[in-house]
């Protein structure tokens, strides 16, 4: 497909491969990484997902940062808008994407005659309007609520000891009775005590979950007994939820898939949702972290563990070669693990199957 260059102000992203033995590759041999069949130019609609675009373009989708370099004079130019158009061009031999802004990324100012008029200006509020790198569906309540905390500091947390009128079944709206300090005026996550989660291998605690139910505010203290007024639930509070301080950090959805930096070997430890068996946009936990280097966006290749089977001539049980299976993305890190969610599986995957660079 051709693309009309009249009226278009096109800031050039040069694309270039820099990887080595991690799995990288050298600049003259980004052509053999394109997709057959992919477009000359694709223009971004609202629903993509910068993992579906750079599939469009990779065979590897998680090369795509390895290929983009910042052209300073495109603002926020890690975000893609709908309406924007990526076009692929030859630049001395050499296979590049170029990206033209559409409309999302300009803002509307009304002239003294009343004209509408497009001018590009610094996005204040409408970063939300980007494509995501994932479906968020699957994974907005790890991104914002869930999380994990070392061992032993859920049961030294304050407990919920009783709600409002004696009622054990408590929701948004309600006061409930807190045993232990809290900062009047200050929000609480309400948490329950979830799976703890130990390396399959090594036996090393790596964590306990704090499942979230809710949001809170102190409202009152008085000796070791506070009142917590609820916000939110994601389901009702019980006796003996934890409340833990609300997490201070930043909700990021955009950012890019990548190769680990680091080799990894790890394992699917854990899989939310009460199933046994993994599929696509499951979301599991993983037990590496960012002790081993694990950023949000690395993608790793999922391996089916290979079959314990008899060899009846040695007369002992071997472990057959696991197989490749499908790609997960890390999109939560933690200390000691992360989560992440299954992008695709050509079958069904379970507790135990292994982790490794792509």
């Amino acid at each position: 497909m051709n693309v009309r260059k009249q009226g278009l102000t096109c800031a050039v992203l040069a694309l270039a491969f820099t990887v080595g033995s991690m799995g990288y590759v050298a600049a003259e041999d980004l052509s053999r990484h394109l997709k057959p069949g992919h477009p000359d130019v694709y223009v971004v609609v609202k629903g993509d997902t910068l993992w579906d675009i750079s599939g469009t373009f990779l065979s590897k989708p998680w090369l795509w940062p390895e290929i983009w370099q910042i052209n300073p004079q495109i603002e926020n130019p890690h975000l893609i808008y709908p309406g924007d158009q990526i076009s692929l061009v030859y630049v001395a031999g050499q296979p590049q994407l170029q990206l033209s802004r559409g409309d999302a990324s300009r803002t509307l100012k009304l002239t003294p005659s009343d004209t509408v008029s497009l001018k590009p200006s610094i996005r204040a509020t409408p970063l939300a309007s980007a494509i995501p790198t994932i479906r968020l569906e699957a994974i907005q309540g790890f991104l914002e609520q869930n999380r994990v905390v070392a061992e032993g500091v859920i049961d030294a947390a304050p407990y919920v000891v009783e709600g409002e009128a004696q009622r054990i079944i408590l929701g948004a709206g309600d006061r409930v009775y807190v045993r232990g300090y809290l900062d009047e005026n200050e929000s609480y996550s309400i948490v329950r005590r979830g799976s703890l989660y130990v390396d399959p291998e090594t036996r090393e605690v790596l964590g306990r979950e704090a499942t979230y139910i809710g949001i809170g505010q102190a409202v009152a203290e008085a000796d070791d007994i506070a009142t917590l007024e609820v916000a939110t639930t994601r389901e009702e509070i019980q006796i003996g939820d934890r409340i833990l301080p609300t997490e201070e950090r930043k909700v990021d959805a955009n950012f890019f898939p990548s190769a680990p930096s680091q080799e990894i070997s790890g394992q699917i430890i854990s899989v939310f949702n009460g199933v046994t068996q993994v599929g696509q946009y499951d979301v599991v936990v993983i037990n590496r972290g960012t002790r081993e280097q694990l950023e949000v966006g690395n993608v790793l290749a999922i391996y089916k563990r290979g079959a314990l089977a008899r060899d009846r001539i040695a007369n002992e049980l071997i472990r057959l070669p696991s197989e490749r299976a499908g790609i997960l993305m890390i999109f939560r890190t933690f200390e000691k693990l992360s989560y992440g969610i299954v992008l695709n599986t050509d079958r069904p995957l379970e507790v135990t199957d292994e982790v490794r660079n792509p």
